[in-house]
Formats: C-alpha cells, sequence, structure tokens
C-alpha cells in the first residue's frame, strides 16, 4: 500500500510540474529543465523511480509491472524526442505544429494517477 501511495504523490507531482493549456505549453515547461541538464530532465520523472525502486524491492516483474515499466520509458522518450523536434531542430511537420496548439483538458494531466496506481495494485497482488 505505501508503494501505490508513493507512486501517486510522485504522479501528482509530475501532473503538476507539466500541467498547461496545450502541449506546446507541457514541451515548454520540459524544455526548461532538459536545457538545463538531461539529469535535471530525467529527476522530474520521479514515477519512473519508484517503478524501478519497487521492481528491485520487491522482485516482482510480471507482465502487468514490465507494462507499467514500459509505459514510463516511452513517455520519457516521447517527450524528449517532441523537444528536440520543436526547439532544437526546429522542423517540425505541419501536423506535428498543429497537434502542439491542440487545447488539453485538465483532468488530462490526471490520467498518470487514474492509470499507473491500479497497473502497480495489479502487479503487486
Amino acid at each position: 500500500m505505501e508503494y501505490i501511495l508513493l507512486l501517486v504523490i510522485a504522479e501528482l507531482f509530475e501532473a503538476y510540474i507539466q500541467r498547461a493549456n496545450t502541449l506546446l505549453g507541457v514541451l515548454e515547461k520540459l524544455y526548461v529543465y532538459y536545457k538545463k541538464s538531461i539529469f535535471l530532465f530525467f529527476a522530474i520523472q520521479p514515477s519512473f523511480y519508484i517503478i524501478l525502486y519497487i521492481i528491485l524491492t520487491t522482485g516482482i516483474l510480471n507482465i502487468s509491472m514490465i507494462l507499467l515499466l514500459a509505459l514510463k520509458i516511452f513517455d520519457i522518450f516521447y517527450k524528449i524526442e517532441l523537444i528536440k523536434t520543436v526547439f532544437i531542430k526546429q522542423n517540425m511537420p505541419l501536423e506535428i505544429a498543429q497537434l502542439l496548439q491542440w487545447n488539453i483538458p485538465p483532468w488530462f494531466f490526471l490520467m498518470g494517477v487514474l492509470i499507473s496506481p491500479p497497473l502497480l495494485y495489479f502487479s503487486l497482488s
């Protein structure tokens, strides 16, 4: 139970850090950390480290735990690739530029809290 609470806190922290009106706004917030240091960018992804910690301490590595870890890894590297495309290469297709302008509903940032802890509970059961 303490693992689940720890993950909820980490997910809420990430939602707070990344909250913006558009995907471009999210990327702008993350780019501030990325620009300072890639290590700082990784440091503001605590749920990833918590999942790794849980795997190492419990020794549980079932399908749902692998799925949870894969979702976290995909999330981090997808954000890095978008940051590179938008801010570093500054060469993005029109479709991506349009996608970045879509409004994000406020509840969207709570998706991590709604998905990860139940999946972790299922993994640990």
